[in-house]
């Protein structure tokens, strides 16, 4: 089969079709152009995906992926990106191969198909003038034929007129013979024209137009391979990148797979341990034996005897009421304690907004002491761990800094064109200056570390047992708070008969005990598990096993404003104590 002799006479048709195949190729170049540029924008999409959801670094979601679920989410979004990158080399590979390939064929393509039209046209031209030829020549021989036709006429029709003269017949005799070798020339000229015509004919039809059309055809059909090659080298780059693109996946699947739940948990516990031991058992009081209260000289109720007392193994609770609005005129009738104890509790204290403000200030100020005293004792212990950690590990790098300034020293020294060994010592003493203050940085830290481990079994059983009746004892006081002020007006009570004197001149001289500023009143005690150091402002140290009122509870970041004596309050970490709050005061919270 071929296009010379089978579609000799379908030249315009040819040469429609192979611009059609060429416009065929330049739309799948555009196809796949496309295609890669989706593959761009899909890898692009997956990178900031990936970094969208990134860590941040020296940020807290940092620390949250110790976790082996997070762990394994900053895994797979490792292999997503991966996998980007390998749409990235989809996208490459199938610019490179097929695209820009492709492109400068179809360029070649053109050009080519331009060549072989061109040769087309010019045969078609050739043979278009061969015909111009004969039929020029064909026509002037037909009226050379006639002319000669006439001119013999002419001459017989002269010859036979008797009156014509002999020199007028012989004149027509000679154009007649003139026009008939000019006819006979013409139809040489005809001949030769016609068989000249009739070779460049056969030539144009069977050699010049099979040849080119051969060639046309030929152009036609590598197009085609060659499209058909682009189309297997696009699955071929899809189907390279396949195994990698697995991988990924099987990275995925693999940190899917090493995600540990109880490893998690005990992570849980690392982070959120705070060392304490839980209270002990509470003992069982005996209320049954008698008690007595005392009554305050500026009640306005009468004295009852015969009241019961009530016993705190051994120890005196003291008075539980001290917070009573002052009044300093001597002429105005006081009122029982219980009602200028609640009055003052529905009355807002004048500074309230003022100690916040100081708190905030302060919590501010020294928010993380140097030694983390503000924190539980676990969370204490591990961020010393980590400062010294971190601290050996300036340290180990301060002394690679040395050896490596004390190596090229030695080399100083033994080739001294290389450098003056002098103008090292200034950066050798440095190093060596920094290492010893690390060291003593360290030492200060490791102290307070070996401090800690030494704290955290300190609390004994006995401590835990009085840590439980104390709150048991506490708790049965809030309980009966209530009723035990309908019996005592200044709210005091105690267990031992020495003291009821001395509470009786408290209660009769209570309104001196207070400033015009209106102290905030007491919400409950506490008890001091540890000893703390209040070096910030705003903070008050506290002994363990301290006893101490409580006036402002813990706002959600971890303090607590606690106080000692009438002049002497502060905050201490919420973790270093134990609360005891009223029910009955305003606002308050039981935790039991």
């Amino acid at each position: 089969m071929s296009w010379g002799t089978e579609l000799w006479d379908q030249f315009d048709n040819l040469e429609k079709h192979t611009q059609w195949g060429i416009d065929i190729l330049e739309k799948y170049i555009k196809f796949v152009k496309e295609r890669t540029e989706i593959e761009l924008s899909y890898a692009k999409q997956l990178r900031n995906l990936s970094k969208k959801y990134q860590p941040k670094k020296n940020s807290k979601e940092e620390e949250e992926y110790k976790y082996t679920a997070c762990k394994a989410f900053l895994s797979t979004l490792n292999e997503m990106n991966d996998y980007a990158g390998q749409h990235e080399v989809i996208s490459e590979n199938m610019t490179s191969q097929i695209t820009v390939d492709l492109m400068r064929y179809v360029q070649e393509l053109k050009q080519e198909r331009k060549s072989n039209f061109h040769d087309g046209r010019k045969a078609q031209q050739h043979i278009e003038t061969c015909w111009k030829q004969l039929e020029s020549s064909k026509r002037r021989f037909e009226r050379d034929c006639k002319e000669a036709d006439r001119a013999q006429q002419y001459f017989e029709k002269m010859d036979a007129d008797i009156n014509v003269t002999k020199a007028d017949v012989e004149k027509a005799r000679q154009q007649a013979q003139l026009r008939h070798q000019m006819a006979e020339d013409s139809k040489a000229d005809y001949s030769s024209i016609l068989q000249r015509f009739n070779q460049e004919q056969w030539e144009y039809y069977h050699t010049h137009i099979p040849n080119i059309f051969q060639k046309i055809q030929e152009m036609e059909e590598r197009r085609i391979v060659r499209i058909g090659e682009s189309m297997k080298t696009y699955a071929e780059v899809d189907r390279q990148v396949i195994p990698i693109i697995g991988k990924c996946l099987d990275g995925i699947v693999k940190a899917a797979e090493s995600i540990d739940q109880k490893n998690d948990s005990q992570l849980v516990v690392e982070a959120y341990k705070s060392g304490f031991e839980p209270p002990g058992d509470i003992e069982f009081e005996d209320y049954t034996q008698p008690m007595k209260r005392t009554v305050s000289e500026n009640s306005l109720s009468s004295s009852k005897e015969g009241k019961p007392e009530l016993k705190f193994g051994g120890k005196s609770r003291g008075k539980l009421w001290p917070f009573i609005k002052k009044n300093k005129s001597p002429k105005q009738q006081k009122e029982p304690l219980s009602h200028r104890f609640n009055e003052f509790m529905t009355s807002k204290p004048k500074i309230h907004c003022f100690r916040s403000l100081k708190r905030g200030l302060s919590l501010k100020l020294g928010a993380t002491p140097e030694d983390f005293s503000n924190l539980p004792p676990e969370q204490r212990r591990k961020k010393l761990q980590q400062k010294v950690d971190d601290l050996n590990k300036e340290i180990q790098k301060e002394m690679d800094q040395r050896d490596a300034i004390t190596k090229m020293k030695d080399v100083y020294l033994k080739n001294p064109q290389m450098g003056d060994p002098a103008s090292l010592d200034h950066k050798l003493a440095e190093a060596t200056q920094n290492i010893e203050k690390l060291r003593l940085e360290t030492q200060k830290f490791e102290a307070w570390l070996a401090e800690v481990e030494g704290r955290l079994p300190a609390r004994s059983e006995q401590a835990r047992r009085q840590s439980g009746m104390y709150e048991a004892q506490t708790h049965q006081t809030v309980t009966n708070c209530a009723q035990d002020r309908e019996s005592s007006p200044d709210g005091s009570y105690t267990e031992e008969q020495s003291q009821e004197s001395e509470l009786k001149v408290l209660a009769t001289d209570f309104d001196d005990e207070f400033d015009d500023e209106e102290p905030l009143p007491a919400i409950g005690t506490c008890k001091a598990l540890y000893t703390f150091e209040g070096q910030n402002e705003g903070t008050i140290s506290v002994v363990e096993g301290e006893m101490l009122s409580v006036i402002e509870e813990d706002k959600g970041d971890g303090w607590t404003r606690i106080r000692r004596s009438e002049d002497e309050e502060g905050y201490v970490p919420t973790s270093y104590v134990e609360v005891y709050l009223d029910k009955n005061a305003k606002g308050a919270k039981t935790y039991i």
